[in-house]
């Protein structure tokens, strides 16, 4: 069997068997193409030692969209899918290169995007609003949706295209909990804060339209929208990045970034790291340990204070 049909039936396997996103496997049929237009081979059995090392001098020495080099963590992804493929290989009992074989670039240690809790907390406040005597609120249903948006993320730790998958019956405000659908297909549970319950209230008791998402960009006659359509991950990471400016943050502030904010939070509070990983759907525990910083910092002064203290 060609190379050719064996990687659109790989593809296919991370599809239906694995669960894998329409995202991940676009990405995946990138790269290998990227291997097969440099290899140039029909038979996996063509696939040396030899060739890897080349393959991977010519990773090296690509340039990426600025013009600088490719970025050994980029190149790690095509290592990836390679390794991915050829052990779909194996488990075929294909002959082949074992995955083993490949070796991913070494990456310096990855740093996190944060902000401090006094940032956190003027972000969380940047779409202001109050409520009348009456009971009403003031403030446009914009303003509702981008505090209900900021408190959910926070209190959820969502990534931002499972919160643009929410529709209104995903969430039972009389509960404190509501279960995702997040990657691989993979459902866990996540809770909610009494802010964000507060706010997402606030903003679904404001919407007096039919449309079933959850979280909507609001009629606009200037872009010839007649009714409200979900929002889309860009909507979202340029409506947080408004808000983080109004909030007077200098710092990048993404989506992505409150997620750290969440899991930074519960391990600085007590948390064990597999309760993290649990909430945050990760499905290795070695995705998670990049927020150990945390109680690195804690295991310092806890060693500061209490080590030696009994000696004379």
């Amino acid at each position: 069997m060609n190379i050719f049909t064996l990687i659109k039936e790989f593809l296919e396997y991370l599809e239906i068997e694995r669960g894998a996103s329409l995202m991940t496997i676009k990405n995946y049929r990138r790269y290998l193409k990227r291997f097969l237009d440099f290899a140039k081979l029909k038979n996996p059995g063509e696939i040396t030692d030899d060739l890897i090392r080349k393959y991977r001098l010519w990773l090296n020495r690509q340039s990426d969209l600025k013009g600088g080099n490719l970025k050994r963590k980029t190149q790690n992804y095509y290592l990836i899918a390679l390794r991915g493929f050829l052990k779909y290989l194996a488990k075929r009992g294909i002959a082949a290169l074992t995955s083993e074989r490949i070796e991913l670039a070494k990456t310096s240690e990855r740093e996190l995007d944060l902000i401090s809790q006094e940032e956190l907390g003027r972000l969380l406040e940047s779409p202001a609003y109050v409520k009348a005597s009456a009971g009403k609120l003031s403030g446009n249903l914009k303003t509702l949706r981008d505090k209900a948006i900021l408190e959910l993320l926070f209190s959820t730790g969502l990534r931002v295209s499972e919160l643009c998958n929410l529709n209104r019956d995903d969430i039972d405000l009389n509960k404190d909990e509501f279960s995702i659908r997040g990657k691989g297909d993979k459902v866990r549970l996540v809770f909610l804060s009494r802010p964000a319950k507060t706010a997402l209230g606030d903003y679904l008791n404001g919407r007096a339209d039919m449309e079933e998402a959850m979280f909507i960009r609001m009629p606009n006659v200037k872009i010839q929208m007649s009714k409200p359509t979900r929002l889309t991950p860009r909507s979202i990471e340029r409506m947080i990045k408004q808000r983080a400016i109004k909030a007077g943050i200098s710092k990048k502030v993404t989506p992505h970034v409150i997620r750290h904010c969440f899991a930074t939070d519960l391990l600085s509070n007590g948390a064990d790291l597999r309760s993290v990983q649990a909430l945050l759907g990760h499905s290795n525990i070695t995705t998670t340990q990049i927020y150990t910083h945390v109680t690195d910092k804690q295991l310092r002064d806890v060693h500061k204070n209490f080590h030696g203290k009994g000696m004379k």
